[in-house]
């Protein structure tokens, strides 16, 4: 692939100083410290929200089991009582941008683990996503930590289960956050489409990890699963959640990656919720408001047209 020209160059430049300058005008921060006093073996969680109240509890439930003190949201317009619910919370600031989500993401998530995070380890973790490890309930988020600084890691990769439950994603699209993580107990990896880390011909956004060292060659990208099975998404199911923001790290160049760091030699998991909360109807909205840049909410829309008791249960691979 030739070199892009001196013109490219000074116009992709010019780009991304108007959105940083974007960004920056547009942010307010509406609670919490302009910094947090943290200790070395502390993990800042770092959250997009929206609308994420239905979530809360149960987020913050999760990650002050697993040891977490220090939340950073940036909130995208909430509406619902996120905000509330936020504040009532030790530990915890509030980020606000309306800029789309869509165009900011990154930038959001980037912005907020270097104000708040550097040179600490940051956890970059969705509403909807709890993230786990092996023998987590014993070292926490610290013991983690400590493990990754001792074997000079600067990031660590997780793989997403897609949960589900046995009947059909309507029949729960009202019930509790707390009832649907008890009754999405399955998971489906039939479908699950793997490739090397380095495999840089299947992997959209390889310009990021081409500039990571990864310590073991086992290492995969997993894509697809039972979206692709149900849906036809072929969406990527891994992530580098957890990463070391300091003077060498990018943390979070793109939702599912990190660059300028060196990968650990196994992978974290993170239980995906996707299909709680009425997942069709919020589908219908972001087609509406153009949220989100890609095609895969239409192409679920799409299936439930055709069948609005669509069931992710197979009895296979479950």
């Amino acid at each position: 692939m030739p070199a892009p020209s001196l013109m490219t160059r000074l116009a992709r430049k010019g780009r991304h100083l108007n959105r940083a300058l974007r960004l920056r005008a547009s942010l307010r921060r509406l609670h919490g410290p302009a910094r947090f006093d943290l200790a070395p073996g502390d993990v800042v969680v770092v959250a997009l929200v929206k609308d994420g109240a239905y979530y809360l509890d149960a987020f913050f439930a999760h990650y002050r089991r697993l040891g977490a003190r220090h939340f950073v949201f940036i909130d995208n317009g909430s509406t619902d009582a996120t905000l509330a619910r936020v504040r009532a919370e030790v530990g915890t600031v509030i980020l606000r941008s309306t800029l789309p989500m869509a165009t900011f993401e990154s930038r959001f998530r980037r912005h907020a683990a270097r104000t708040y995070g550097r040179n600490r380890w940051v956890l970059f973790a969705d509403m909807d996503e709890q993230f786990d490890f092996e023998g987590s309930a014993v070292l926490g988020l610290s013991g983690l930590t400590e493990y990754l600084r001792a074997n000079r890691f600067t990031a660590l990769m997780a793989q997403m289960l897609e949960m589900f439950p046995e009947g059909s994603i309507r029949s729960h699209a009202h019930a509790p956050f707390e009832q649907v993580i008890a009754a999405y107990r399955h998971y489906d990896l039939t479908a699950i489409r793997r490739f090397d880390y380095d495999d840089y011909d299947n992997i959209p956004f390889s310009y990021f990890l081409r500039m990571n060292t990864v310590s073991n060659p086992a290492l995969q990208f997993m894509f697809g699963g039972v979206r692709l099975k149900v849906f036809g998404e072929m969406c990527c199911m891994t992530k580098h959640p957890l990463v070391l923001v300091d003077d060498t790290t990018w943390p979070n160049p793109h939702p599912h990656t990190a660059a300028h760091v060196r990968v650990a030699d196994f992978s974290a998991l993170i239980r995906h919720y996707k299909f709680a909360n009425d997942p069709f109807a919020r589908d219908r909205q972001s087609l509406r408001d153009g949220i989100i840049p890609h095609g895969e909410d239409r192409q679920r829309l799409d299936v439930v047209r055709t069948n609005p008791d669509v069931s992710l249960f197979s009895g296979r691979g479950s």
